[in-house]
């Protein structure tokens, strides 16, 4: 399948797959503790790459930031928010925000737009200073790796911290879903030196839930608005 890097307006870059689809996911990656260069996120190019084909409605769109760090969450936010307004421009009228990691924050965070119909986090943080506002009247779904840790050196994030993010929504009123994958670690893939993906234990479990999330999304997204050109 053909991919596009494209500028986007906040600076950072974009990867499109399924250009012509009339909806729109929107793939944001992690971060680090240190402002470094963003990245092509191996979690969001797998998801993208498998899932692409299945779902041609769907515009995938995965976000490199200009800086990846949650020292500097609303510059990735913006990052993002440049990513939904790209897509709405081309005629994306519905999006699902699509949250690795750090991401899951980003996603949460710009939620509010008025294209973005809820959001799926994979591995999320959702720090407890966050607002959730921005969620009202959208959905949250989560789904965490049963194995995942912080350890220091190694990027992770516990089940029990984006679960008690993902409660502090539903007490709120937003309507979700959370799933634990057994024995999943964080994320579905790394990235080997050559620049390949290595498919993570497990991350056949991460493709089927994210599948389960974009079928629901499809389903719910409002009709298309009828020609007026076409007679009826």
């Amino acid at each position: 399948m053909t991919t596009a890097v494209i500028p986007l307006a906040s600076g950072a870059e974009g990867r499109l797959r399924n250009p012509a689809g009339e909806l729109g996911a929107v793939l944001v990656n992690g971060g680090t503790a240190k402002p470094l260069p963003g990245t092509w996120s191996a979690t969001s190019e797998l998801l993208a790459e498998e899932l692409a084909p299945r779902f041609p409605r769907v515009r995938f769109l995965e976000v490199r930031y200009r800086v990846k760090t949650w020292k500097a969450l609303e510059s990735c936010m913006d990052d993002a928010r440049a990513a939904v307004d790209h897509l709405a421009a081309g005629g994306a009228r519905s999006q699902l925000l699509v949250g690795f990691s750090m991401g899951g924050a980003v996603a949460i965070g710009i939620a509010g737009e008025v294209q973005v119909a809820g959001v799926l986090g994979l591995a999320p943080w959702i720090p407890s200073r966050l607002p959730l506002d921005g969620l009202t009247g959208k959905r949250l779904d989560v789904v965490h790796g049963g194995w995942d840790r912080y350890l220091p050196g190694v990027p992770g994030v516990s089940p029990a911290s984006s679960r008690e993010g993902f409660q502090r929504a539903r007490a709120t009123g937003t309507e979700g879903t959370y799933a634990l994958i057994p024995r999943g670690l964080h994320g579905a893939a790394l990235r080997r030196r050559s620049g390949a993906l290595l498919r993570l234990p497990g991350w056949r479990a991460w493709v089927d839930h994210t599948a389960a999330a974009l079928r629901r999304f499809e389903e719910s997204a409002p009709a298309a608005p009828a020609d007026p050109g076409v007679p009826g």
